[in-house]
C-alpha cells in the first residue's frame, strides 16, 4: 500500500489541472463570458478554496472540474488525462466514482431518510445493499449523525442536512469532493462547525476538497485560496 502524503504536500501528485479554462453562455443576441482563461492545479489531499463575488463563476468552475458541464475552451486534466476527451459514458462513470458533490441547497431527497440519502452513491455504483448501508452508516457516524439516520431531511436542521450531504459524498469513495457554497445557507456557528468537519476529514482521511465560498474568513482555513476576478483565478 502506498504511503498517504500529508495534506498540502507540494510533492503530492496533481489531481486536477485546469489549463486556459473558458466558459461562455449564449443568450438571444448576447454572449456571456464567465470564465476567460482559468489556470489552476489541485494536488491530492489538498484543500483549495475558490472565492469571489456572486455570479463571478465559482459554481461554473466546480461544474467543469466535476464534468457537470463542458468548457467552451481550454481543458481539464484529471490525473494527467484530458477529462473531456472521454465519452459521455466515461464521464458518467467519472462522476459516479471519482468525485463527490456537496451543494448549498443540500439536494437531498425529501421522502428518503438520512441513511437512504447517504446510500445513494453506493447503490448507483451497484454495490450490494448491505455494503451500501454499512458504508452510509459509517459515513453518517463520521459526520456526527448516527442518532439521526432515520430522520428525513424535513426533520433535520440545515447543518444536519449538510452533514448528510457530506456523508453522501463520502460514501462513493471519491478522489475529490467539490463543495459549492457548503455553508451558504447556514448561520455563523453552524458554518464554523461544517468547516471544522471538512478540515478533520482532510487531515484524517486525506480527502481532497475544492470549495467555492463567498465566506473569505472561512476560506482562509484552506491551504490555498484562489479568487476569481474578471473570469480568471488569482492566488491570494
Amino acid at each position: 500500500m502506498s504511503e498517504r502524503r500529508p495534506p498540502g504536500d507540494p510533492e503530492a501528485p496533481i489531481l486536477f489541472a485546469a489549463e486556459d479554462l473558458q466558459k461562455e453562455y449564449r443568450t438571444t443576441g448576447e454572449v456571456l463570458r464567465v470564465l476567460k482563461g482559468v489556470h489552476l492545479t489541485v494536488r491530492r489531499g489538498e484543500m483549495v478554496a475558490i472565492v469571489g463575488a456572486s455570479g463571478v463563476g465559482k459554481s461554473t468552475l466546480l461544474h467543469l472540474l466535476g464534468a457537470l458541464d463542458r468548457p467552451t475552451g481550454g481543458r481539464v486534466l484529471f490525473r494527467g488525462e484530458d477529462l473531456y476527451a472521454r465519452s459521455d459514458v466515461e464521464l458518467a462513470r467519472f462522476r459516479r466514482s471519482e468525485v463527490g458533490f456537496v451543494f448549498q441547497l443540500y439536494n437531498l431527497l425529501a421522502e428518503f431518510s438520512a441513511l437512504e440519502n447517504a446510500m445513494l452513491p453506493a447503490l448507483i455504483q451497484r454495490r450490494p445493499l448491505a455494503e451500501a448501508q454499512a458504508a452510509a452508516l459509517d459515513a453518517l457516524r463520521e459526520v456526527g449523525l448516527t442518532d439521526r439516520y432515520q430522520h428525513r431531511p424535513g426533520e433535520l436542521s440545515g447543518g444536519e442536512q449538510q452533514r448528510v450531504a457530506l456523508a453522501r459524498a463520502l460514501v462513493g469513495r471519491p478522489a475529490a469532493i467539490l463543495a459549492d457554497e457548503p455553508t451558504g445557507n447556514l448561520d455563523a456557528k453552524t458554518s464554523e462547525s461544517i468547516f471544522e468537519l471538512l478540515g478533520r476529514l482532510q487531515a484524517e482521511r486525506g480527502v481532497t476538497f475544492v470549495i467555492a465560498t463567498h465566506n473569505v474568513e472561512l476560506a482562509r482555513r484552506a491551504e490555498r485560496v484562489l479568487r476569481l476576478v474578471d473570469g480568471r483565478a488569482v492566488a491570494e
